[in-house]
């Protein structure tokens, strides 16, 4: 049997003593709402760091609870429910502006292949095939905090946000990855 919604009033968590779902009405979408969309708004802001993506984030989400809020059961805090969505939609905005990024380089390579690149660009392309090639050696944890900070412009506080580490394990990562770059690079570097 599903419970109808209860909220406790200092944690705003589903109030359910046998753990059952509970169902979200209208008056209890608008309290989840007035609660936790600064909360929700802070993840999505903190990673993004762009006002207008994270706002849509918020809504986006929120509107996906409204929509499900007949066949959506919430079997945890509704709090940690609406975070955990946050870092979702965050993960899947990130996945999606590196597909974009992934896609304007493959048209620029496309350009170049019909201008006849010049001798330039086929050293960047080489220089480029190479480090990407030492990257994917890096261990797992290094090469990910690499290619956010390098290839998606994520500074050490947004990485370590999104990675749950500290900054400093940030810093460690991204120096063990130029140093690996370097030793391995000595024949492009002047």
């Amino acid at each position: 049997m599903i419970h109808p919604f209860r909220l406790c009033h200092d944690c705003m968590t589903a109030n359910t003593t046998d753990n059952a779902p509970f169902r979200i009405d209208e008056t209890s979408f608008k309290q989840i709402y007035l609660a936790h969309w600064e909360k929700v708004y802070a993840v999505c802001y903190n990673t993004v760091r762009d006002p207008e993506p994270a706002k849509g984030m918020v809504q986006e989400i929120f509107k996906s609870l409204w929509e499900r809020k007949d066949e959506l059961e919430i079997t945890t805090s509704v709090e940690r429910y609406l975070l955990r969505s946050a870092k979702f939609k965050v993960f899947e905005y990130l996945r999606n502006t590196k597909s974009r990024r992934e896609h304007n380089e493959i048209a620029f390579a496309d350009y170049c292949d019909r201008t006849h690149c010049t001798e330039n660009d086929i050293l960047y392309n080489s220089l480029k095939t190479k480090i990407d090639g030492l990257v994917d050696t890096l261990p797992c944890q290094c090469r990910r905090v690499y290619k956010m900070s390098r290839e998606e412009g994520l500074s050490n506080k947004e990485i370590a946000s999104a990675l749950l580490i500290s900054e400093r394990a940030v810093e460690y990562h991204i120096t063990r990855a130029l140093t690996t770059l370097r030793a391995n690079l000595t024949e492009y570097m002047h």
